[in-house]
């Protein structure tokens, strides 16, 4: 039974992710297969999606097609949902996120989200590829010239944490400075802001606002301006519920009050 859900699913989102493909996508004017499937057991959700989700939340202006589609799927890889992620990784690719984001997107996430929520997007993201006939050749080498290091800002990082945390546990204050700061995030094939941007809607997703100060200012530092940021939290609150997002508005208000005008 679960098999055939998931395939009626998959078959309904590829549907859906066709409609949203056009240029014109006159197609949104009409319920697609997967609101159908909706409206047959949850009618109010069928109408929220529609009209809501679709029809208003994508099309606000203060964030592009592109950034929505990086925190959609950076919300989804991170929750490990994986049914919606089809259509949306479509979605992506037809908004301008290229492959090699994508997956620099998912890569990342191993280290934010955890490992398995990333190998189960692989899985997925694997076929959307193979469907859209993405080879190798358009994916991030495994070991590029990383980004230039800003190393005052980041020295400064790892002192605060290894005189927080290096008497606790010193190979994870090691691997964070070696693996995560001086490695992951100089990968140049996801740009420094979208990867923040990727790494604030992760934590958000998970509930995980303890990390959420440290990042969103990065990511201020990286470009991402505070109604694009108010934005971010407002579209996550439709795809992993208002509890988490406003759990989250404390923290980014004491952000926003405390960054220099």
């Amino acid at each position: 039974m679960k098999s055939r859900v998931l395939s009626f699913a998959a078959v309904a989102l590829v549907a859906v992710a066709s409609a949203w493909a056009q240029p014109s996508r006159p197609q949104m004017e009409t319920p697609p297969p997967l609101l159908d499937g909706m409206r047959s057991v949850a009618p109010a959700l069928e109408t929220y999606t529609r009209e809501r989700l679709l029809g208003d939340l994508w099309k606000r202006a203060e964030l592009s097609a592109r950034d929505r589609s990086l925190v959609t799927l950076a919300a989804l890889v991170a929750r490990n949902h994986t049914v919606e992620l089809p259509f949306y990784l479509d979605l992506a690719l037809d908004s301008g996120v290229t492959p090699r984001e994508i997956s620099e997107l998912i890569t990342h996430l191993a280290f934010y989200a955890g490992r398995a929520n990333a190998m189960s997007a692989v899985a997925t993201a694997r076929e959307v590829f193979a469907q859209r006939k993405i080879g190798p050749d358009q994916l991030p080498a495994a070991s590029p010239q990383p980004l230039p290091l800003d190393e005052a800002a980041e020295a400064q990082r790892a002192e605060y944490v290894e005189r927080q945390f290096g008497a606790v546990a010193p190979g994870l204050v090691k691997y964070t400075t070696d693996v995560l700061f001086r490695d992951l995030w100089l990968r140049p094939d996801l740009a420094p802001r979208d990867r923040s941007l990727v790494t604030v809607s992760a934590l958000i997703a998970n509930g995980q606002v303890a990390q959420v100060t440290y990042h969103l200012n990065r990511a201020m530092d990286n470009g991402l301006t505070q109604a694009q940021a108010g934005e971010v939290i407002t579209h996550l609150a439709f795809y992993v519920g208002w509890p988490n997002t406003f759990s989250a508005l404390p923290v980014a208000r004491d952000v926003f009050e405390k960054r220099p005008k």
